[in-house]
């Protein structure tokens, strides 16, 4: 049976709370203090811990650290953006507002673990080796990006790596490098889409003195400049197809033969590509060969947007507001309320260079010696705040933040609020915008997005951001 610790002052709540559990065959032990809880208990003898935020003595935030890889579940009477996100920012697996829904509070005791016993399950011996290095994230796709990169990595398989522009294609290929058994060979980079057309052969197969106008001189192509190490192919989608046929030959016969040449070069590359164009698609429409298309699609990397890591763009945003604190010799900085606000429910279309360029722009234009606000960061906080809670209806019956389910249903329909989410959302999602969406349920984009993982309804790609 599942061990449930709760950490609670108040002991009606705590009592209710241990009844509730035990209703649904969970085995819960209680104390009303951290202090006391990790004096009476053993703390990792729990698969969670679901515990108040204000505590007598220290607060329940302090048994994040406590209890290590222990989940813990964080309540609050204060159901504010900045109590919510400290917590989630300490580590807190998740957080619930108080007075909570039942319904809600087993739905998300069955959720976080449900997430750590596939978290156990998946974990390898070589966690520290698998991650990717100038990547921060701890979100579940980004673990299953660090598994799948330290299965493919040590092998010399042809790598496709897809993923929306700034989304960090170069740094997994760089891991791939670094993590196989060539990576005291070179690994030579190159920008499809930054090389004209004209000379992008020349530059990859090299080429004879006189082969063309301006060949003043026999030149090594970059193909046999990454012989023994990696070779990288940013945007190869914009390569031309001439060009496509000669990395062919490479691909199929381990040679390139230099623009003008008549001999051939034996040449040792693992190929590692990258596009965040649909190959497939420019396939069948005779933009990209078909032949090289299945060539290089061994393994397929596919990268998160931003928007997709949950919590990942705080720390990201904190990771970077140190990093340029430091390069422009200011005191370190925090967020305001509303730069956080504004950083987690914004969509970042351009993923991680967005944010990279928010908070590098955000840093060098502070004033302030203490706080950067979501004015400095260029987000319009209009487009992204969360909507008022307590004047909407949907929020406070259904939401993870709600109290009560009842009144606000349709009379003539007997759905729950989460049925009718469910039935709103795809009844509406071909001809609405995200943020139309949120607006029209009463929630914000956030929320939208929570409820959507929760209920496994998966988001439009096309148009979802205005």
């Amino acid at each position: 049976m599942t061990k449930i610790l709760v950490v609670e002052d108040e002991a009606i709540i705590r009592t209710a709370l241990r009844k509730l559990l035990e209703r649904n065959k969970y085995e819960v032990s209680e104390a009303p203090s951290v202090r006391e809880a990790t004096s009476k208990f053993q703390l990792n003898d729990f698969e969670l811990i679901i515990s108040d935020l204000r505590l007598p003595g220290a607060p329940g935030t302090d048994l994040i650290k406590l209890a290590g890889d222990i989940p813990v579940l964080i309540m609050t009477s204060y159901a504010s953006l900045r109590s919510a996100v400290d917590s989630m920012r300490m580590g807190a697996v998740d957080y619930i507002a108080k007075p909570f829904d039942h319904d809600e509070m087993v739905m998300a005791v069955k959720r976080v673990i449900g997430k750590s016993s596939a978290a156990k399950r998946d974990q390898t011996p070589n966690t520290d080796g698998s991650k990717v290095t100038g990547m921060i994230g701890t979100s579940d796709v980004m673990k299953k990006l660090y598994s799948r990169i330290a299965k493919v990595a040590p092998t010399d398989a042809t790598v496709l790596i897809h993923g929306e522009t700034g989304t960090g294609k170069e740094l997994v290929a760089r891991s791939l490098h670094e993590q196989s058994r060539r990576h005291k060979e070179l690994m030579i980079s190159v920008n499809c889409a930054a090389i004209p057309e004209t000379l992008i052969e020349s530059e990859l197969f090299g080429h004879e003195k006189g082969a063309f106008t301006g060949a003043a001189s026999t030149r090594e192509g970059l193909v046999a400049a990454a012989d023994g190490g990696t070779l990288f192919l940013d945007e190869i989608g914009e390569l031309p197809l001439e060009a496509q046929a000669r990395l062919l030959r490479v691909l199929q016969e381990g040679e390139v033969r230099p623009l003008g040449s008549v001999e051939s070069r034996k040449v040792d590359v693992r190929l590692v590509a990258a596009t965040h164009r649909d190959l497939r698609l420019l396939a069948q429409e005779g933009k990209f060969r078909e032949d090289l298309y299945f060539r290089i699609h061994v393994i397929q990397i596919e990268l998160p947007p931003l928007h997709e890591r949950g919590r990942d763009v705080l720390l990201l945003a904190e990771a970077l507001l140190v990093k340029y604190s430091h390069q422009f010799n200011k005191p370190l900085l925090k967020l305001s309320p509303e730069a956080i606000q504004a950083i987690t429910t914004y969509s970042w279309p351009g993923n991680v260079r967005e944010l990279e360029n928010a908070m590098q722009r955000a840093v060098i234009l502070c004033e302030d010696e203490r706080e950067i606000s979501h004015e400095l960061l260029g987000i319009d906080l209009d487009l992204v705040r969360l909507d008022e809670e307590e004047e909407n209806p949907y929020f406070r019956a259904g939401s993870s933040l709600g109290r009560s389910r009842s009144a606000h249903q349709d009379p003539h329909e007997d759905l729950s609020l989460e049925e009718y989410f469910q039935r709103f959302v795809l009844e509406h999602q071909d001809t609405m915008s995200e943020t139309e969406l949120a607006k029209k349920l009463g929630v914000s984009r956030k929320c939208l997005w929570e409820r959507r993982q929760r209920f496994g309804i998966p988001r439009r790609k096309a148009g979802d951001s205005k």
